[in-house]
């Protein structure tokens, strides 16, 4: 079992957008471009990143791959590990696939997926609700990271928001 990243606070609106906005001027500054894959966030990473104005010199897009078709026929997530007990949609071979996936689906230079159990229901053997995987891709690495968050739906999804974009502002300073 890799290591569970601990949880945080749930996010205050001011504070999803300022982190954002890190995101925004950071991929400004060192002009590359940057793209997500989500699944129990539903596409709020996106979201998030194009409220900042200037964003679209930035974000490439994102893809909501909410259903498991979509992370096998749009992200490229191979049957293997989507299909195998113990591993699943919800998992770090997943989200590393997932984040790679969007890489070349939108032709970004950097993208983060998440993927998890944000509740009430749907907690599965060893993956409790909270469970959330991310991936973060650049041309030349693919890390991942597990966090179990508490609170309910509403702040399990708020903190991986939180979450994806502090990873992807991480990636964007290694460039710097």
């Amino acid at each position: 079992m890799r290591e569970v990243h601990p949880d945080i606070d749930n996010p205050s609106d001011n504070e999803l957008i300022r982190a954002a906005e890190s995101v925004v001027s950071m991929g400004s500054a060192v002009s590359l471009t940057i793209g997500t894959a989500e699944s129990c966030t539903g596409g709020m990473v996106c979201a998030t990143l194009t409220e900042v104005p200037g964003a679209s010199s930035v974000v490439r897009g994102g893809i909501v791959s909410y259903a498991i078709d979509v992370k096998r026929d749009v992200l490229g997530v191979s049957r293997e590990i989507l299909d195998a007990p113990g591993i699943g949609a919800v998992s770090s071979e997943c989200a590393s696939a997932m984040s790679r996936g969007a890489r070349r689906a939108l032709g970004c230079d950097l993208a983060v997926a998440i993927t998890g159990i944000a509740g009430p229901s749907g907690e599965e053997p060893g993956k409790p609700v909270g469970t959330v995987w991310f991936g973060i891709s650049s041309p030349s690495t693919t890390n991942t990271l597990l966090f179990r968050f508490s609170g309910d739906r509403k702040a399990v999804r708020r903190k991986a928001n939180l979450v994806a974009l502090q990873l992807l502002h991480r990636e964007l300073t290694r460039f710097a």
